[in-house]
């Protein structure tokens, strides 16, 4: 029987994604899932789908303050408790540096996520779009010399490219935000779900037991 399969398409800037990302890596339900990492520009698929930012929204803009930090509770997700100044910042450079990771050393793809998330979401470090931040984060994850490839890399050509690539296959696939699951099960079938949120129906669809995370109480 194939392994459950989700592909998870990410951008730092998401405090949601954020929390899926944590829940992903740490959460025993998921842990005998194939889970791949994948960076795209949140505002460039927001273009795509004319989608409109939260926190534009009358209302809504004070509910998602609200929600990121319930639901970083309730999976025991550690997050800053206000939104770092200037949110939000435009990532397109730091989800570049992400995609030069996944090409150059994609081994590290996953603590580089890690650490951007710890920058931003956890320490609120209102900087994370900007290289001179990003770049000694990455450095500490890759080392110097690694770090001066991706930071160089990230503004290739090829790189810019499998950002848009990534970003134009989530819209393909039904994405409007982030984060967005693109789920396959041991049957062969495969769904998208959106939202933290939703992660209940995530682990349902692919047969997963949601009793091992107190946290999955709130799905139900």
């Amino acid at each position: 029987m194939a392994v459950p399969r989700i592909n998870v398409y990410l951008d730092v800037v998401s405090p949601f994604g954020y929390i899926a990302f944590s829940v992903l890596r740490n959460s025993p339900v998921f842990a005998k899932c194939n889970i791949a990492y994948v960076p795209i520009f949140l505002g460039g698929l927001m273009h795509a789908c004319q989608n409109t930012a939260p926190i534009t929204i009358t209302n809504k803009n004070a509910w998602i303050e609200k929600e990121r930090n319930r639901w970083a509770r309730y999976f025991s997700v550690p997050i800053v408790q206000t939104t770092p100044e200037g949110f939000p910042p435009r990532t397109l450079s730091t989800q570049r540096a992400l995609c030069a990771v996944s090409q150059k050393f994609p081994d590290k793809l996953v603590p580089a996520f890690q650490a951007l998330y710890q920058c931003f979401w956890v320490e609120g470090n209102p900087d994370i779009a900007k290289p001179e931040c990003f770049g000694p984060v990455l450095e500490k994850v890759l080392g110097k010399e690694e770090a001066r490839v991706v930071m160089e890399a990230m503004n290739h050509t090829e790189t810019k490219a499998i950002l848009t690539a990534n970003t134009n296959r989530a819209f393909d696939i039904g994405a409007f935000g982030i984060p967005w699951f693109e789920c396959t099960n041991a049957q062969g079938e495969t769904e998208g779900f959106w939202g933290v949120d939703h992660l209940g129906q995530v682990a349902d669809f692919l047969g997963l037991d949601i009793k091992q995370d107190q946290g999955f109480r709130a799905v139900l």
